[in-house]
This record gives structure tokens, sequence and C-alpha cells, in this order.
């Protein structure tokens, strides 16, 4: 229980940049959906995006995702100084591969949905999709898997340094903060991604994930200066 409650508390600590991301995500997802649905012009634009990912299929989706959640969200940072200089390398190979294959992933989790509940944009369909997304493969694959990987990234890339694969309690509190911070975000979000054709849902989720990443990396280090500074001013005892 400590453990759920610690890894609330640090979702609220980003709670604004959060839902900030989220309002401007939910935005784009909507106006993108609703362009489609009124506007020729856009509908035969990504028509024509459409036939990329269907031409092109997991090679698209490893390109355009580690693009989107990749390439850009490093540079960002590296723009910011949020990288350190001697790890630059090793950070963009860690993004590209990382959500490249991600990608790769998610693109076959996406078709799978659609084996199970079909492709229909219907009310029952989507919902299904949502519910399995959010509470089956992110709980179960998703969020563990990315907990233990980022937490390699921290550790410098060594294996034994991996405070959660090392701690338990601390893998479940990751698991968990990434768990909330994606429920709060992802859920509209993902409703909006399977309401669009097949073809089109990798492309908006590209969309989304370039921002959920840069959030989730400033969230990290505004999280981390935090426990700097707990760690350095320790309450005195009772």
């Amino acid at each position: 229980m400590d453990r759920i409650v610690k890894a609330w508390i640090r979702c609220l600590c980003s709670l604004r940049t959060n839902l900030l991301a989220g309002l401007i995500i939910w935005s784009i997802g909507i106006l993108v959906y609703f362009l489609y649905s009124n506007s020729a012009i856009f509908r035969d634009y990504l028509n024509q995006v459409a036939g990329l990912k269907k031409e092109f299929g997991y090679f698209y989706s490893a390109i355009s995702t580690g693009l989107f959640g990749g390439v850009i969200p490093f540079l960002a940072l590296l723009i910011k100084g949020k990288i350190p200089p001697n790890r630059i390398s090793h950070w963009f190979c860690f993004f590209l591969f990382f959500w490249a294959f991600k990608g790769v992933e998610v693109d076959a989790f996406y078709r799978l949905q659609s084996f199970w509940f079909g492709e229909t944009s219907e009310f029952k369909v989507v919902i299904c999709k949502v519910l399995v997304d959010q509470f089956i493969y992110c709980v179960i694959w998703s969020a563990p898997v990315t907990a233990i990987l980022y937490g390699w990234k921290d550790a410098k890339f060594k294996c034994s340094d991996i405070v959660v694969i090392r701690d338990l309690g601390e893998m479940m509190e990751e698991t968990l903060f990434l768990l909330f911070s994606t429920w709060m975000i992802w859920i509209p979000a993902v409703a909006i991604i399977y309401s669009m054709p097949e073809n089109l849902q990798i492309p908006l989720f590209n969309l989304t994930l370039c921002f959920f990443v840069l959030v989730i990396t400033i969230a990290e280090e505004r999280e981390r200066r935090w426990r700097d500074r707990r760690d350095s001013n320790p309450r005195p005892p009772a």
C-alpha cells in the first residue's frame, strides 16, 4: 500500500505537467479526427500517410515511432541541456532503438486488437480496445518493461545498478508511477486513436507519443531534483 501511495504522490507532483500535456494531446487528436471527418483535403493527405503505412507495414512503424518517440524528444532534451555530455551517443541509441522496437510492438498489438474486436469505430469496439490496451497490455507488459529499460538508462546502462530489478518494491513503484501517468493522458488519447482507420492509428499514436515522452522525461527530471533536495535535507528525528 505504501508503494501505491508513493507512486500516486509522485504522479501528483507532476499533475500540472501531465494535465497540460493531456489537454494539448487530446486537442490535437480531436482536431485530427474532426478534420479527417470533415475536410476532403485533410482526409486525402492522411490517406496518403495511411498508404505509406499499408505499403511499408512494420518498417514504417519502426522508423516513424523511432523518430517521433525517440529522435525528436532526444533533440529537445539535448537542446535544453538535459542529457549528460558524456552520454549523448548512448542516450541517442537508447531512445532511437527502444522506440523503434516499441513501434513494431504497438503495431502488432493494434493489429491483434483489430483481429479480436474488428476494425470499426463503433463505441463498444473502441471501449473494448481501450480497456485491453490500458488495463491488460500496459499493466502486464508495457509499463514494467519500460520501467526496467528506463531504469537501465538511468543506471548508465549497467545492469547491476538497475534499482528496479534489484528491489521488487522499487519496480512496483516505478511501474505504478508510469501507469498512473499513462492513464491520465492515454485513456482519452487511445480512444481517439482507435476511432481512426487502422492504417492511421500508428501515425496518430506517433504524434501523441512525441508529447508523452517529453512529458515523462521532464517529470522524471523534476522528480530527480526533488529527490536530491529531499536526500540532502533529511527531516530531523521527532
